[in-house]
């Protein structure tokens, strides 16, 4: 892990303020949302939050659709989905 050298106090209400250069740097803007981890060794870890897969949570080849993301990996079985019902339906309708 990479120490940046900076020290700061806890304040009542449990905040800390993230040095502007580190926030600059890491491409951290005012009210982007970070993801807050404890690891083995009790060490907190922020990390800026990114919305993975509405269905399986993965990070691979997203598609936003109306405000979700959805990877490539569950768009295809969707489709295959899909085209199952559509076949099924189509079917019925003769």
């Amino acid at each position: 892990m990479k120490s940046v050298g900076v020290v700061r106090r806890v304040d009542e209400l449990g905040r800390i303020v993230l040095p502007k250069e580190l926030r600059v740097t890491l491409h951290i803007k005012e009210k982007d949302p970070l993801e807050i981890f404890v690891d083995d060794e009790s060490r907190i870890i922020l990390k800026k939050y990114e919305p993975g897969c509405i269905f399986c949570n993965g990070m691979n080849g997203l598609v936003e659709y109306e405000g979700h993301s959805i990877c490539s990996d569950c768009l295809k079985k969707l489709a295959k989905k899909l085209d199952g019902v559509h076949d099924s339906s189509a079917a019925e309708d003769t």
